[in-house]
C-alpha cells in the first residue's frame, strides 16, 4: 500500500486517513460477499479461542523486534473495533485513532506495540490504533515488545475464525498421541472426527505392541514407535504402489489398516498382508 497524500495540515490528513480506512474496510466486507468467500475471512483472530483450539504450551518474551504489519492479524480484547487488517470497523475508535495518526504524520516518535507470536501470526496485546494507522498510511513493518507463545498445534498466517474447531480436534489428537513436533505435520485429515477415530486405533495398537513386548508402553513411547513402525512403512507402501489420490496419506493409511482387518481379521503387517492388501485395492480401482 502507498502512503496517503498529504496537504501539509496533520488534523486534516488524519481524519481523512480514518475514514478512507473505514471505507476500505466496507469495501473489503462487501466485496468478500459478493465473491462468496466465507464470513470469517476478514475477521480479527480472538486470542483466546485460537490459543483454547491449540492448546498453550509456554510462554516467554524474545525483546524488541521489528515484526511486518502484515502478520498482525490478531487481538487480545478489541475484536469488535478492527477487521484482521486492522482497518476500524467502528466510529469509537475515531478520537485515539486520528490522535495516533496526526502525531504520525508529523513523526513523532511511538513507543513500541506490544505483541503476542502465535506461529507465523501476532496478536495485539497493546497498540491497536498505532497497528492499524501505520497500515493506513502505507507502511510495512512495526517496532515491538514481543511474547512467543508455543502451542500444541502450529497456527499458520492463513488461519481463520472457522478453522478453530478443527484445530481443536488435531490438539486433542496431538495430547492423546504425543507425536514428535517435527513428525505431526506428516498427519492431515479433512473430517475433524477422524482424529478420534485415529487415536482411538492408535491406543489399541499401543495395547498390543504393550503385550506383545510384555512392557507397558507410556503415550510418548507408543505415539514414536507407531510412527516409526507402522505409520510410516505403510504410507510409503501407499506411495509407491500409487495408492493415494483423491485424500491425504494419513486418511489413505486409515482406509488400508481398516481393509487389512476386513479382509485378514489382523492387525499385524507382514509381506503376504500387504500383498494381499494391495492387489486388493487395485482390483477394486479397475
Amino acid at each position: 500500500m502507498t502512503a496517503p497524500r498529504s496537504t501539509g495540515l496533520s488534523g486534516v490528513d488524519a481524519q481523512h486517513d480514518f475514514l478512507r480506512a473505514r471505507r476500505r474496510a466496507m469495501f473489503a466486507r462487501l466485496l468478500a460477499r459478493l465473491r462468496g468467500e466465507p464470513d470469517d475471512v476478514g475477521v480479527i483472530l480472538p486470542y483466546d479461542e485460537v490459543i483454547e483450539a491449540l492448546g498453550f504450551v509456554s510462554e516467554r518474551s524474545v525483546g524488541l523486534r521489528v515484526v511486518p504489519l502484515g502478520l498482525i492479524v490478531g487481538t487480545v480484547d478489541r475484536g469488535r473495533d478492527f477487521d484482521r487488517r486492522f482497518r476500524p470497523t467502528s466510529g469509537r475508535v475515531r478520537g485515539r485513532w486520528e490522535h495516533i495518526a496526526t502525531a504520525m504524520r508529523r513523526g513523532e516518535a511511538m513507543p513500541p506495540v506490544d505483541l503476542l507470536k502465535v506461529g507465523e501470526i501476532y496478536f495485539v496485546r497493546d497498540g491497536h490504533h498505532r497497528v492499524s494507522v501505520a497500515r493506513a498510511l502505507g507502511r510495512t513493518d512495526i517496532d515491538a515488545y514481543v511474547a512467543e507463545i508455543v502451542t500444541l498445534v502450529d497456527a499458520s498466517r492463513a488461519m481463520k475464525a472457522t478453522d478453530l474447531p478443527m484445530k481443536s480436534h488435531e490438539r486433542v489428537f496431538f495430547e492423546r498421541v504425543p507425536l514428535p513436533e517435527e513428525a505431526r505435520s506428516e498427519i492431515a485429515l479433512s473430517d475433524p472426527w477422524d482424529y478420534a477415530v485415529l487415536a482411538e486405533s492408535i491406543e489399541a495398537w499401543g495395547f498390543r505392541a504393550s503385550q506383545d513386548r510384555e512392557e507397558r508402553l507410556d503415550r510418548v513411547h507408543t505415539a514414536s514407535l507407531w510412527l516409526a513402525t507402522e505409520y510410516q512403512p505403510v504410507v510409503a507402501m501407499l506411495r509407491e504402489g500409487d495408492l493415494v489420490q483423491g485424500c491425504t496419506e494419513t486418511e489413505a493409511y486409515m482406509r488400508i489398516a481398516a481393509e487389512r482387518y476386513r479382509l485378514l481379521r489382523t492387525h499385524t503387517w507382514t509381506d503376504a498382508v500387504l500383498r494381499r492388501v494391495v492387489d486388493g485395492r487395485r482390483r477394486r480401482r479397475r
